[in-house]
């Protein structure tokens, strides 16, 4: 059942996506070279909760840590541990803040350092797909719009989309109606209305688009072991495009 928010809801949601786009900002300034991913973590819980929030994925079905820190073959759901980024890394940071009974989700694939030239193609190939779902994210449109705008970008650079894992519907609950595939057909799947808050979240895979989880049961990596980069903004379906409640406005000030 999809979950419609109104503009008071949404605004919540933009207020706790703030909080995280700050904490994001926070991030990228002390991401580099020889920080542990243990550290960034630490650095995340604190800020959140210095700001009135909470991480939305501690706890989460016994998730033990606030941020998702994903390095170079890891797709997503890497946990925060002893781990020191070396040069050449990439990593994603997944992230979330509750605040006001509402959640806000975001992503973002970081170099750390110098890296390949082939790495920095999939970062920016993979950021690029997210605005491209993005663009479909309107009223009248349909999901498969989406996965459609994101599949084609991806593929059309030799990419491969992550099928197994999806992004969703968001509000009181973290994960909400409908899924949101990264890769569909035009015109297919449930259409677009205002008042639905999505979190759109390509996975794009330099190799296979296969993936395998490790031991831990959460960590989620490509089979071939070749990387993968993950991008994800919040948004609210609109009339005529979609309104990004999240921002890598703070990131991008610090990468500066």
């Amino acid at each position: 059942m999809i979950l419609f928010k109104n503009e008071e809801e949404i605004n919540l949601i933009k207020e706790g996506a703030h909080i995280l786009g700050k904490t994001f900002g926070i991030i990228a300034r002390e991401l580099r070279p020889g920080i542990t991913t243990k550290a960034l973590d630490k650095l995340a819980e604190e800020f959140i909760g210095d700001h009135g929030g909470k991480p939305s994925f501690k706890g989460h079905d016994r998730f033990p840590a606030s941020i998702c820190t994903s390095v170079n073959e890891i797709v997503v759901h890497g946990i925060p541990n002893a781990y020191t980024l070396q040069e050449g890394d990439i990593i994603s940071v997944d992230c979330g803040v509750y605040y006001k009974g509402f959640h806000s989700d975001s992503a973002f694939t970081f170099p750390v350092g110098k890296i390949s030239s082939e790495a920095s193609k999939l970062l920016r190939i993979t950021q690029e797909a997210l605005y491209l779902g993005i663009d479909q994210a309107a009223e009248g449109k349909r999901i498969g719009d989406i996965g459609q705008a994101v599949q084609d970008y991806a593929t059309k650079h030799d990419f491969s989309v992550v099928r197994d894992l999806v992004g969703h519907g968001i509000g009181r609950n973290l994960h909400e109606d409908p899924p949101v595939p990264n890769y569909g057909k035009q015109g297919s799947g449930i259409k677009l209305k205002p008042g639905m808050v999505l979190a759109i979240e390509p996975m794009i895979n330099m190799g296979k688009a296969k993936i395998k989880q490790e031991r831990d049961g959460w960590t989620i990596r490509t089979a071939d072991h070749k990387l993968s980069a993950h991008f994800e903004h919040t948004v609210a379906v609109g009339p005529y495009q979609a309104e990004i409640l999240t921002t890598y406005a703070y990131i991008e000030e610090a990468l500066k």
